[in-house]
């Protein structure tokens, strides 16, 4: 990965994009009508007739899998007189879709199949009047859609070293552990920004610093046109190889998918430990390298394919930004993921906030852990595991300073060049929108 300088990027950011109204009105046009954005996991929709629903602002989609076994979109309104035609998330629609305003129906291609009192219904051309179609793909296990009728292909638009990186990790076979969705009180890019910089773990997440510290000068960076990953050694600056021991063994508790490696890893450590448990490790033997060894083998063991990912991708935290609105740390075996979307009320200072953890299990245990998915309504009534509690707590906070009119911009540091980009990112597509 490259050693980008920050001054590659702009460092001052506006307030008014996180605040302005007129902003995120042109951010609906530019933005979230004409990116791909992820609707949800393959997963969901196991058999034909499968469907769920996507909206974003005041859009709705339908996403469904045909007879065939081909996902494909459309937008949810009936072609005669534009009634919803689902009102609830997700369902089954073996016979099609059925408007419940005037009983026109259409299978699951799309196409308009039936005419209440067709005979005298007057001259309706139904290859004419199929729904509309959206553009749907899918990869790493994700469903994808874009709004944009003329949309470049989703390939094209995650690019080739995107797709070359990620399908090594075979996240396509992970299993849903965690799926909560709530409203928080914060534009939805001061959630982007929040996951995509370590500076403020110190701040908020004091007990991470036990087993990860970012450090400028060993984090690396790879910036795509739309996209970016960092990467920071999964150690701790100036510790001694017993803390290192100490914090690795302590990672379950924020990184769930370690449980099961955790026990190979102390066999792995017990010819360097005396009686007391203490290690001496000769030179070429660190626990670090020790854990990637646990977590190379164990993973093997359970059925994932491993061998096409680095030493340094079983347990460094590879931090992705898919634009507009992904986040994903992935190691081998497990990803945690953040998206948020602006609220459906097109109110800039909240948004809808999406966090999901995704766990390679092998099959006969999957039904048994895979989560269901929660929708919080009451603010505060989930309690997240404690490192996302404290940036739930921490977003809205942000989001009230941002509102003072005298701070019309924020200034970044050298650690938040991901941010400093991100922005870039979306300052081009605002500025092509103006352009079209």
């Amino acid at each position: 990965m490259d050693d980008v300088q920050l001054g590659t990027f702009n460092t001052n950011i506006a307030t008014d994009r996180y605040t302005c109204p007129e902003y995120a009105a042109r951010e609906r046009e530019a933005i979230w009508k004409r990116t791909w954005q992820i609707a949800g996991r393959v997963d969901d929709l196991p058999k034909p007739g499968d469907w769920k629903k996507y909206e974003i602002l005041d859009q709705s989609f339908l996403i469904v899998r045909g007879k065939d076994e081909k996902l494909r979109g459309f937008v949810n309104a009936c072609r005669h007189r534009g009634n919803a035609l689902c009102i609830a998330e997700t369902g089954n629609a073996k016979r099609g879709f059925l408007c419940q305003y005037h009983l026109w129906s259409y299978d699951l291609d799309g196409r308009l199949k039936g005419i209440l009192r067709e005979n005298l219904a007057g001259p309706i051309d139904k290859t004419e009047n199929s729904l509309l179609s959206v553009s749907v793909d899918t990869f790493a296990g994700f469903i994808f859609l874009n709004p944009d009728p003329d949309a470049e292909s989703l390939h094209e638009f995650l690019g080739d070293d995107v797709v070359d990186l990620l399908e090594p990790y075979h996240i396509e076979q992970f299993t849903t552990v965690m799926d909560v969705t709530e409203a928080i009180e914060c534009n939805w890019k001061v959630v982007m920004d929040a996951f995509e910089e370590g500076y403020h773990i110190n701040g908020i997440h004091p007990q991470l610093l036990q087993v990860l510290h970012i450090n400028p000068k060993t984090a690396r960076y790879r910036f795509f046109d739309n996209h970016s990953v960092a990467m920071a050694p999964f150690e701790v600056a100036g510790a001694s190889e017993q803390e290192q021991v100490e914090g690795m063994l302590a990672l379950p508790e924020t990184f769930p998918g370690t449980v099961a490696v955790i026990p190979r890893f102390q066999e792995l450590l017990a010819p360097y430990q005396d009686d007391n448990g203490k290690g001496t490790f000769p030179d070429g033997v660190t626990p670090r390298a020790l854990l990637q060894q646990a977590t190379r083998e164990v993973l093997t063991g359970m059925g994932l394919d491993v061998s096409d990912l680095t030493d340094s991708q079983m347990v460094d935290n590879q931090g992705w930004v898919l634009f507009p609105n992904y986040f994903m740390t992935v190691r081998a075996g497990e990803c945690h993921v953040i998206m948020a979307r602006p609220h459906p009320d097109g109110d800039p200072n909240r948004c809808i906030w999406h966090v999901a953890s995704y766990m390679f299990v092998p099959q006969e245990f999957r039904d048994a852990v895979r989560a269901e998915a929660i929708v919080v309504d009451t603010p505060g009534s989930h309690k997240y595991f404690e490192a996302l509690q404290q940036d739930y707590e921490q977003m809205p906070r942000q989001q009230k300073g941002l509102r003072n009119d005298r701070l019309d911009h924020m200034t970044l540091v050298k650690e938040e060049v991901v941010i400093a980009h991100f922005h870039s990112v979306v300052d081009r597509h605002m500025s092509n929108a103006a352009k079209r």
